[in-house]
């Protein structure tokens, strides 16, 4: 009896490609199938019988035995004679079954039959990945990591598919090492060169938004919605989440008793500083507590030009800013607004002020834009400022810093004289 044993050949690929038994004999059965249609013209008239169990794989042609010349279709019918000489036994109307002979094919078409069922397993493997995935989008994953490169890092899931962690959506504080267990996000697939490519991230606000659901029941089960995520990864994160339930306060419950919750995910998050914040329509009352932890004096509205001038007593600027103005970018992204920060008691000195703008001539532009990043648009806002945190609060050097307070100085000076 002519067999292909496709246990040693074939389970390989099955293992590999982590597809199951049935499906992988039905890709055999359909490659020889075409081969019997390139050799016969058609696989009517034959059985592809793959054993799942042995791996032996048995293709049996079935034919109707006629009266000697009587043969019409050679495919379905066989003479009476030539079915004798197979089996002496035989009689006119009965069927016969005969086992096709795997040497009949030829070595150039049993090859040519391999590389299909190679290329169709590979097919098979791509639609699994793809399927599998595409359908986990925005979904947390835990993976091993398999290889670090200078770009991106290669990790495996629990079935052994390559997924891709680029450097770009890695928080600035990872560190990883092989064999080493971490959690992301699936971000999306994307296809290279007709092979999907599993892209994961953990800088995404869907990381953050999924480690909130994991850690947070109420999260989980509708109680508490998250409106919004803003993150500057490894650095800082606002979330603004607001509850259906009055009985619970949507804040207390993210945090947990003594931050037990929240300080989870502060660990995944290389330490990442996380405030929680009370969602409301009210933007004036938004504003104020997406600048936390900074208190607010007051502030000026303009709803049409999205802009809001936010006044603080001159400890709380620098808080409101934040460590290279992360703070206020975040609290702009979040609530949708423009929000410039002012000294509390900047109105009564602005008679004698002077704005910075007005010294183009002497500062470059790059600096005086430097200095408006972190709240200090006019020239008393800077002399204000110590040399110290003017350098710890802008990306300036100190011999900068130095120059532009001489400039300002000699022009309020000149005004005094």
């Amino acid at each position: 009896m002519a067999s292909i044993n496709l246990i040693d050949a074939f389970q390989d690929f099955k293992d590999a490609e982590n597809l199951d038994r049935p499906t992988l004999m039905k890709v055999v059965e359909d490659v020889f199938k075409t081969l019997l249609r390139k050799k016969y013209g058609s696989d009517e008239n034959f059985d592809v019988i793959v054993n799942a169990e042995k791996g032996d794989l048995e293709i049996i042609r079935r034919r109707t035995i006629v009266e000697d010349g009587e043969v019409l279709d050679p495919l379905s019918e066989i003479a009476y004679s030539d079915a004798i000489k197979i089996e002496p036994d035989f009689e006119v109307g009965e069927e016969l079954y005969q086992e096709v002979n795997m040497i009949d094919f030829g070595r150039r078409a049993i090859l040519a039959a391999k590389q299909t069922l190679a290329s169709r397993i590979n097919d098979l493997k791509k639609n699994v990945l793809v399927k599998k995935y595409a359908g986990r989008i925005g979904e947390i994953i835990s993976a091993e990591v398999y290889q670090v490169w200078k770009k991106e890092v290669l990790l495996l899931d629990e079935d052994g598919n390559e997924l891709i962690l680029p450097k770009s959506e890695q928080i600035p504080q990872d560190y990883f090492k092989k064999g080493e267990p971490i959690r992301a996000v699936v971000e999306r697939v994307d296809m290279k060169n007709n092979t999907p490519v599993i892209i994961v991230s953990r800088t995404s606000n869907k990381f953050l938004a999924k480690l909130l659901e994991i850690e947070v029941p109420e999260i989980f089960d509708g109680l508490i919605t998250i409106k919004k995520i803003v993150r500057e990864p490894g650095e800082r994160a606002k979330v603004a989440v607001e509850s259906y339930d009055d009985r619970i306060d949507p804040v207390g419950a993210c945090v947990g008793m003594k931050g037990s919750r929240i300080h989870g995910i502060v660990r995944e998050l290389k330490n990442e500083n996380i405030d929680v914040i009370n969602y409301t329509s009210n933007i004036q009352l938004l504003i104020q507590r997406s600048l936390t932890p900074a208190k607010i004096s007051f502030m000026n509205l303009d709803n049409e030009k999205k802009q809001a001038d936010v006044y603080l007593k001159a400890d709380q600027v620098s808080l409101a800013i934040g460590r290279r103005g992360v703070n206020i970018k975040l609290a702009c992204e979040l609530t949708g607004y423009e929000i410039d920060v002012y000294r509390e008691d900047e109105e009564h000195i602005d008679e004698f002020d002077i704005d910075l703008d007005e010294f183009s001539d002497e500062i470059e532009q790059w600096i005086i834009d430097e200095f408006k990043r972190v709240g200090c648009d006019t020239a008393q806002s800077v002399l204000t400022l110590t040399d110290d945190e003017l350098e710890k609060r802008t990306d300036l050097e100190r011999e900068t810093i130095t120059e532009v307070k001489k400039i300002l100085q000699a022009e309020f000076d000149k005004d005094e004289a």
